[in-house]
């Protein structure tokens, strides 16, 4: 049956996150693309398609993580050997968007590679993006093609009201964090506290004071990702220093670079929740970490896309 309903459906992977791309194919109850992604012996990616896509919608799922360039390339690649085949439309499917962090000139002379990276979607002739918790969600207005924002702490939030923690409070790590925090909260009916910090430079960050109550309390630090860990471990500790219960974490993204897994595991952090929006190789898993899967959402973005479904009433009673 559902071989009948996506007959013009063609879901493929690049060399990012395949798990995540098969697990979406089985949500769905169809056959992964076949397609192969190599190296030439000098770094050149090669594409090749290895069945007719001439009229289908094509999906590709490939998120931008590490190594970054490579991943961006294979998608842009794939993008171009599947639109000279004669699909329909190409969909990338990308749970994390890189390059996102860099959105504005925050001093003279800053590249905008959130912007930048758009054009370069949109030049390859990509048709939409489906994706996962921009680091802004305004940068859905970066380029000039539909994109599909999927919402990953909604699933945080289901996960965290299974445990019902007393005295609880949502801590937003920064102030660009602060409505994903009460998004959290208000369902859960409970109040927020605003961590005030102020970064020296990249990937540092220096915690300053904490606005709300937290003594006493159990404490969910929200972010959108988790690259070196400095920010969240820095706010793990200062909660825990004014009288906090127990400290709790969660994030879509987890970029997990440099030392932030040393730091994740001496921090005061009891659990650190993260979606696999990103793989996270058995090596990076330590105790703390639960992990929860986004495939059914991507599954169900997707079908809902090359049904003509709205895809707002996943999220919202509209």
């Amino acid at each position: 049956m559902a071989h009948d309903k996506y007959a013009n459906l063609k879901l493929f992977t690049c060399n990012s996150h395949p798990e995540l791309a098969q697990e979406i194919a089985e949500h769905m109850g169809i056959e992964l693309g076949k397609a192969t992604v190599t190296k030439f012996s000098d770094g050149e990616i090669s594409v090749s398609i290895w069945e007719s896509v001439r009229g289908k919608d094509c999906f590709i799922v490939q998120s931008t993580n590490d190594p970054v360039n490579d991943n961006l390339m294979e998608l842009l690649i794939m993008t171009d050997a599947l639109k000279r085949a004669s699909c329909n439309s190409v969909t990338a499917v990308m749970p994390y968007y890189g390059y996102a962090r860099q959105d504005r000139k925050a001093k003279a002379r800053d590249p905008i590679t959130a912007k930048l990276v758009a054009n370069m979607i949109t030049a390859a002739g990509i048709d939409r993006v489906i994706t996962m918790d921009l680091h802004a969600s305004q940068e859905q207005g970066y380029f000039d093609i539909p994109v599909d924002h999927m919402l990953g702490q909604p699933m945080l939030t289901d996960y965290f009201a299974l445990k019902e923690l007393e005295d609880l409070v949502i801590v937003s790590p920064d102030h660009g964090s602060v409505k994903r925090a009460r998004n959290m909260a208000k369902p859960l009916d409970v109040p927020i506290a605003i961590i005030d910090k102020r970064r020296p430079e990249a990937n540092k960050s220096e915690i300053m004071n904490v606005v709300g109550d937290v003594q006493g309390k159990n404490c969910i630090i929200l972010d959108d990702l988790i690259d070196t860990a400095g920010t969240i471990c820095n706010a793990a500790q200062a909660l825990m220093d004014l009288g906090a219960k127990s400290v709790y974490a969660c994030a879509t993204h987890a970029v997990l670079s440099g030392p932030a897994l040393e730091r994740i595991e001496a921090s005061p952090i009891k659990e650190m929740v993260l979606l696999n929006t990103i793989p996270i190789p058995e090596e990076k898993k330590l105790d703390k970490f639960t992990v929860l899967s986004v495939g059914h959402i991507f599954a169900e973005t997707i079908s809902r896309i090359y049904c003509h479904k709205p895809i707002s009433t996943m999220f919202h009673n509209d």
